[in-house]
């Protein structure tokens, strides 16, 4: 009898263990079918997105409660996610917002100061997002007008560009904070894009950084360069998307490479792993644009990846997933972005 409760008690704290990993981050810009079909999702689609959450019993929770669960290594149930926004977009006030609302789903929006200040008519004013804050939105920061944030200027030395990227991030929190009284300090990257540089600078000012390559999140995810799934134009697809909604994070101890924006042309990657629930040989890796990646397992836990040839200018990624052995239908998902120069 004791042995038997023994494995029951051993069964569920491997379940609770497993559940921690199945937490997933949406992005969203647009809601709407005038404007760019890349990086909008019709009011339709959106509500389909919504529904298929509603119907299959997520836990869609509010960022901070996500992001906070995971430092602190606490468990989340099963099948969590977090929506957000990018750019804080009218549309987001006009379609999306009623459509969460009705749903009674929180949800992020990630803006940009300096183009409200400026009073961009593309983008929300104050006031709206201040009427969405008191409904339960959270704000937060995309920095001050959408800069490569990575970039540096001509003539521009390491120490003035550290100096005006924490500038324009901290001005860009005081006006959160002072226009909605929110102070999360997440930074939406621009375009997603980053650099070692950058997501030093960011931990140093004691931020969280998110980007838009796709994977799901966990405790061990690298809290400089949380991944999001991105819900909009191509990816909007529910048959693809309801994929990456039941996606798992795997367990990576080390991730090795020279920088994700880089002139090494193929980059390498190596990631080592603590070993769980998926097998190696069922673990893959593609290239965008490019098919499948080659990989070298330097040892039971440590797997090293390459392109086959040189990669486009621009951004592009590796996407590596493998099948949960225990989950099925359940899918370990990483992402590296990379910008070749």
């Amino acid at each position: 009898m004791y042995k038997k409760l023994f494995h029951l008690v051993l069964f569920i704290l491997i379940s609770i263990s497993l559940r921690a990993q199945a937490a997933v981050i949406l992005q969203y810009h647009h809601v709407s079918e005038t404007l760019p079909a890349v990086t909008s999702v019709s009011a339709s689609t959106f509500t389909e997105h919504l529904s298929y959450l509603k119907e299959h019993n997520f836990n869609v929770i509010p960022l901070d409660e996500l992001i906070t669960a995971l430092q602190q290594k606490h468990t989340l149930p099963d099948k969590t996610v977090a929506i957000t926004f990018d750019d804080g977009y009218n549309n987001n006030y006009e379609q999306a917002a009623p459509i969460l609302e009705k749903f009674g789903y929180p949800y992020t929006i990630f803006v940009n100061p300096k183009l409200i200040d400026e009073g961009k008519g593309y983008v929300m004013g104050w006031d709206k997002l201040q009427e969405l804050a008191k409904k339960g939105a959270l704000i937060a920061n995309h920095s001050g007008q959408h800069d490569y944030l990575h970039h540096m200027l001509a003539n521009e030395s390491d120490a003035q560009w550290q100096a005006r990227i924490k500038q324009d991030i901290l001005h860009s929190q005081q006006r959160i904070k002072t226009e909605i009284g929110h102070d999360y300090k997440y930074l939406a990257y621009p375009y997603g894009e980053f650099n070692n540089k950058l997501q030093a600078l960011v931990t140093e000012l004691g931020f969280i950084g998110i980007g838009q390559h796709s994977g799901a999140v966990n405790k061990d995810s690298n809290f400089s360069r949380l991944p999001r799934f991105p819900a909009s134009g191509f990816y909007s697809k529910l048959d693809t998307l309801i994929t990456k909604l039941n996606s798992r994070a795997f367990n990576i101890t080390a991730l090795t490479y020279e920088d994700s924006v880089t002139a090494q042309n193929p980059p390498k990657l190596t990631i080592e792993f603590t070993m769980g629930d998926f097998h190696k040989s069922q673990f893959a890796c593609y290239v965008s644009s490019v098919g499948q990646a080659n990989l070298t397992w330097i040892n039971k836990n440590t797997v090293e990846v390459t392109s086959p040839k040189a990669l486009n200018k621009g951004r592009s990624r590796f996407n590596c997933t493998a099948p949960a052995i225990n989950n099925a239908g359940s899918y370990f998902w990483f992402s590296q972005p990379w910008v070749i120069e």
